[in-house]
């Protein structure tokens, strides 16, 4: 065995081997660098990528423009309640003055002027002012939707970024399988240079090449995809890279994270004012048999005075206005807000058993995922050691290529799993800070 180790050490500075076919089974090029025309990604922290989705991102703008625009409905309803000041003038030209044969008394001039000024004031207008305060409610649900679009916006962002994270993690151990399968080829290379290896043994290892080479293109394009996606999603013109690999806190106990996803999850949250406002609306209802008395003051000006306007004066009257029968009009309305009460309900009982269930689900997985974690990080050290004693057995003799390269697989797989399971704990904390309303 010992001058066998020797001769190896020969072979492997020793020249250029007989027969032209010892150099068909050579490594194939080693892989460029990615991104030859790609946009350079620009590293972000974990936070401030999260910040950043928040303040740029479509969806959150379009979330914040619905609360101005709910603003905005309450000033057109609160309108309807306050007082309204119009200015007319009119002037008619007559092709003649108009008079009486008999006296000639002019009865219009031919240029008339008249101008007023109407007041109109609400007195009792009980639907208005309904109305009025169902605005005001719907820019409190517009509130609550807008915490809930930031709340789905940042989950998305923060899963993109830790993605980031585990796909760089999965492109490490595809570069490094690939590393040692090239040093595995070259080995047996230059042994059967020395004319001490064989011929399978360099095919095999220069297949084995290949196939890392082809999974870090792969890793290489998930990697840009999830930069790509990571970009979208944060509002920039380029792909976005990581910083850092976040540590997220744990949400306590279930029994504390179910209470916490109750009393402050976004959706939860919406839900219960949509429901409030679809109450209040139904309770309002009695509004709609109620009469309105509306207040109107008119002074005016007319030149020339008329027999029955003089040149300057003014007018008042209260109109009081009340549907006695419209055809069954208003009950049905009460109906409808009736059923879209019931629908409410419905809603928020669903959205808390969904919040109960994301709870209990993000925390069994949690322990799960952790426990995998354990098991998958021991699977790669020791698919790592019995590569290493893989190795040592081929270079000594023992054994053949073959165990070298399974081994390597084996490692390779490994090591991707344990990045995947790593991932798969961050993902499960993610998701039960999420649940509980604690994230963002």
């Amino acid at each position: 065995m010992r001058s066998l180790l020797c001769a190896l050490v020969v072979v492997a500075g020793a020249g250029p081997a007989r027969g032209a076919e010892a150099e068909t089974a050579t490594a194939p090029p080693a892989s460029q660098p990615a991104g030859g025309g790609a946009a350079e990604a620009k590293p972000l922290g974990f936070n401030e990528a999260v910040q950043r989705a928040l303040a740029r991102n479509p969806s959150v703008t379009v979330a914040q423009e619905e609360i101005r625009r709910a603003e905005a409905l309450v000033r057109q309803s609160r309108a309807g309640s306050l007082p309204t000041l119009y200015a007319n003038a009119t002037y008619t030209r007559l092709d003649a003055a108009r008079t009486m044969a008999s006296t000639g008394y002019v009865v219009a001039e031919a240029n008339q002027w008249y101008g007023n000024l109407t007041l109109s004031v609400p007195l009792v207008q009980a639907q208005r002012w309904a109305a009025w305060s169902h605005a005001r409610d719907n820019v409190e649900v517009s509130r609550f939707s807008a915490r809930d679009v930031r709340r789905q916006i940042a989950v998305a962002t923060a899963r993109a970024y830790l993605a980031v994270v585990t796909q760089k993690r999965v492109l490490d151990v595809n570069v490094r399988a690939r590393e040692t399968a090239r040093a595995h080829h070259d080995y047996a290379h230059a042994r059967r240079r020395g004319g001490v290896g064989n011929r399978i043994d360099e095919v095999r290892a220069a297949q084995e090449l290949a196939t890392t080479e082809a999974t870090v293109e792969a890793a290489e394009a998930g990697l840009a995809k999830a930069r790509e996606a990571l970009g979208v999603l944060v509002g920039a013109e380029s792909p976005v890279d990581t910083a850092d690999e976040p540590l997220l806190p744990g949400a306590g106990p279930v029994p504390q994270a179910l209470e916490e996803a109750e009393r402050s999850r976004a959706d939860v949250l919406a839900a219960r004012a949509r429901r409030r406002a679809a109450e209040r609306v139904l309770r309002d209802s009695w509004t709609d048999f109620m009469p309105s008395l509306v207040g109107n003051f008119q002074p005016f000006f007319q030149d020339p005075p008329s027999l029955v306007l003089p040149k300057t004066g003014w007018q008042a009257t209260l109109t009081l206005s009340w549907a006695l029968y419209d055809g069954g009009l208003r009950y049905g309305q009460r109906r409808e807000r009736a059923a879209l009460v019931a629908e409410a309900n419905a809603a928020l009982d669903a959205a808390l058993r969904q919040a109960r269930s994301d709870v209990r689900t993000a925390a069994e997985a949690v322990r799960r995922a952790d426990a995998s974690l354990t098991a998958a990080r021991k699977a790669a050290l020791l698919a790592r050691q019995a590569l290493e004693l893989s190795t040592l057995a081929y270079r000594a003799g023992a054994t053949t290529n073959i165990e070298v390269i399974d081994a390597e697989r084996r490692a390779r797989d490994a090591e991707t799993t344990a990045a995947i399971a790593e991932d798969n704990a961050r993902q499960a904390r993610l998701d039960l800070l999420a649940a509980s309303g604690k994230f963002p």
